[in-house]
């Protein structure tokens, strides 16, 4: 007979692992409708992606700062060296920098749920890159599978009513650029063997990606920014933002703390289309047809076909551990624009 109080533990966790999981859905995808309800013209009314995501950067870098050095509340790994943060860390942040740049201009033009069915493509760039880079081994069964999902997201964009090329060309500028990171972050964890968890990558990162948003920001948007008369972005809200952005990254670490590298993607489809189906009720000019419906469908059983098949991969490769790092490697960055 089982222990009562084993039961009552087991009981707790499984309520603590469920309860991060829906803090982590609820915190991904509110974060993306709100950087959409700050960019957009009928709200907000904050027409710059670029700076909303240099505040974005600056917020994190002092908070981490903070955290860290002044409050001691979280740690980071050592083994952090001048080499390898300029041969890895460097292009990191400046990958990010251009993916959240890129994903959050993207809200400009396109609507919340077509830009989350084009970032299906995501597997693909990823492999594609990682082939170049000599991670990946070209395979059938891989081709197979990117093919699957190239051809869901060519059907869900053919059933796009209102598509924008300009806001589809931003959108895959920032997959191109998250696709980069992803690599530049594998070289890290496998050829420089430092491995760390995502808030000891927010403190490295975040100051380099502010760097590089702050330089084409002062040439692109400063000016714009500066003829404006008047502003109508409360504190409070940027405040808030920043926040949730940040906070966002500390679900990522709860997730992955307390469970498995699959249970995490399998969230991360799910909010997938739980963004999607969302933005269909709360903007009225999103309109959702059968065609982008069912393509994003077939392109998602690609992304779920893609996941399996890594996660046996890495399963294969070393202990349950390593998976597990490995999947907390891309920061969810999405967070700012979309990770």
């Amino acid at each position: 007979m089982a222990d009562p109080r084993a039961r009552e533990g087991f009981f707790k966790g499984e309520v603590l692992t469920y309860a991060y999981l829906l803090l982590y859905i609820a915190l991904s995808s509110g974060q993306i409708f709100f950087n959409k309800w700050v960019l957009s013209s009928k709200e907000i009314n904050f027409p710059y992606p670029l700076a909303l995501t240099l505040l974005h950067m600056v917020f994190s870098s002092i908070l981490c700062f903070i955290l860290i050095k002044v409050f001691k509340v979280l740690k980071v790994e050592e083994g952090m060296s001048a080499e390898i943060y300029t041969t890895s860390v460097m292009p990191i942040g400046a990958t990010f920098a251009m993916t959240l740049w890129l994903g959050n201009t993207a809200y400009l033009y396109i609507s919340v749920a077509f830009a989350q069915m084009l970032k299906a493509i995501m597997p693909v760039a990823v492999f594609i890159l990682g082939v170049a880079a000599g991670l990946e081994l070209m395979s059938c069964r891989m081709l197979l599978i990117m093919s699957v999902i190239s051809f869901g997201v060519l059907v869900a964009s053919y059933g796009e009513i209102n598509i924008s090329w300009i806001g589809v060309v931003y959108q895959m500028g920032g997959v191109v650029g998250e696709a980069l990171r992803l690599i530049f972050m594998e070289i890290l964890v496998k050829r420089k063997g430092l491995k760390l968890n995502p808030i000891s990558i927010m403190y490295y990162v975040s100051p380099c990606s502010a760097l590089c948003l702050l330089v084409p920001w002062i040439f692109l948007e400063k000016p714009k920014m500066d003829s404006r008369e008047s502003w109508n972005f409360p504190p409070v809200v940027l405040v808030l933002n920043s926040l949730c952005t940040f906070a966002l990254n500390l679900s990522v670490f709860l997730v992955i703390t307390h469970t498995s590298a699959l249970t995490i993607r399998v969230a991360g489809v799910v909010k997938d289309w739980v963004v999607v189906l969302l933005s269909a009720l709360l903007f009225a000019d999103v309109k959702l047809t059968v065609i982008n419906l069912f393509g994003y469908g077939i392109a998602i059983a690609g992304v779920v076909a893609y996941n399996n098949f890594k996660l046996k991969k890495e399963a294969s490769r070393g202990s349950p551990d390593d998976s597990e790092q490995s999947e907390s490697m891309p920061m969810v960055t999405s967070a700012s624009s979309i990770k």
